[in-house]
């Protein structure tokens, strides 16, 4: 079962961090997610694994470097969704391929999804969810998708940023223009394909789309069941922190940092390598 990460995007919304590093190696209790992603996809049985990178691509290139059964598809413009994975249809082959966002955080069997398509007999199955935020998706009785707009009547369900797909489906997206996946499926829509979703319940989602929903994910992986330990502060490697250190609520240090005097942190994420200066009061925020 091959997979792809999608991981090339400017993450515009969680400007100014992603003009540091690229969204996928955001750090998540001090590991970069991308990582979580890719050991997540190898335990459901994934490989190879393929993921693409434009944005700061020199960090993704770093980080993974030489690894079994993980390649690397770099991209020298912006290709969008539908643009990189037309990219990768030789690396696809003509089996069902796992496509997944490299900006969520979830607990989904990915297994039971790519095996729930290939029984369904449809040429794309979208991963859906109802998260109100995020409602837009709407389908027939049958399971097929028939808008992919908000508003209007029936019943709506969130895309969770993972798909099963017949890589044939991309032959109709151009080579090397920025094209959207989801105009891709409308366009086979109207010519009788099935762009299918099934719902999924019972689980743990969320994505990194700005700063607040960041920091609302550690607060989840440290305070709330099931995620969290014995300690709502978390505290990496080579952490050297003063004796009169404040912290309240939930903290999350990487590591490699050292915290002055006089400092308070409420509901912060520090990144890895950071000095936090001494007489430091932050709430609710990122230190990078």
């Amino acid at each position: 079962m091959k997979a792809m990460v999608l991981a090339a995007g400017f993450g515009t919304r969680l400007k100014p961090y992603s003009l540091l590093r690229p969204k996928p190696l955001f750090p998540v209790l001090d590991r970069p997610l991308l990582l979580r992603l890719i050991e997540q996809l190898g335990d459901y049985g994934f490989h190879p694994i393929l993921v693409n990178c434009h944005h700061l691509k020199e960090q993704i290139v770093d980080l993974l470097g030489p690894r079994e059964h993980i390649y690397l598809q770099q991209e020298p413009i912006e290709l969008g969704t539908g643009g990189g994975m037309r990219l990768a249809m030789d690396f696809f082959g003509t089996e069902p391929v796992l496509v997944t966002n490299g900006d969520i955080f979830h607990t989904i069997d990915l297994a039971a999804v790519y095996r729930d398509h290939c029984r369904s007999g449809a040429d794309a199955t979208l991963v859906l969810h109802d998260h109100p935020r995020f409602n837009k998706i709407r389908m027939n009785p049958d399971g097929r998708i028939v808008d992919f707009a908000a508003g209007g009547s029936g019943s709506r369900w969130a895309f969770t940023g993972i798909q099963v797909l017949d890589p044939a489906l991309l032959a109709i997206i151009p080579p090397g223009v920025f094209y959207n996946s989801i105009d891709c499926y409308r366009y086979w829509m109207t010519r009788g394909k099935k762009i299918c979703g099934t719902i999924v319940q019972g689980h743990y989602w969320t994505d990194m789309g700005t700063p607040q929903d960041y920091l609302d994910l550690h607060r989840t992986l440290l305070t709330r069941e099931p995620f969290r330990g014995e300690s709502p502060f978390y505290r990496g490697r080579e952490v050297s922190v003063a004796d009169d250190f404040q912290q309240k609520d939930w903290l999350c240090l990487g590591s490699h940092i050292r915290v002055g005097r006089q400092c308070r942190l409420e509901r912060v994420v520090v990144w890895d390598g950071v000095t936090v200066p001494d007489g430091t009061h932050l709430i609710d925020t990122i230190i990078s």
